[in-house]
């Protein structure tokens, strides 16, 4: 079985983790009512619309 001959630095692990782990930005869709940006599978926030049905009234 391998064995390290010295142990592995914090900055090294950090500095191996750092490219791999990051989070990735929700992704983001076009409402087709009011053209605002939205999650996608979710109701717009800014008009209330979800599958060209409005679920919530807006002001």
């Amino acid at each position: 079985m391998a064995v390290p001959k010295r142990k592995t630095g914090r900055a090294r692990t950090h500095a191996r983790r750092s490219t791999n782990d990051k989070i990735a930005a929700p992704a983001r869709s076009v409402c087709p009512q009011c053209g605002e940006a939205k999650l996608p599978h979710r109701v717009c926030p800014s008009c209330g619309f979800y599958k060209n049905r409005e679920v919530i009234e807006t002001e």
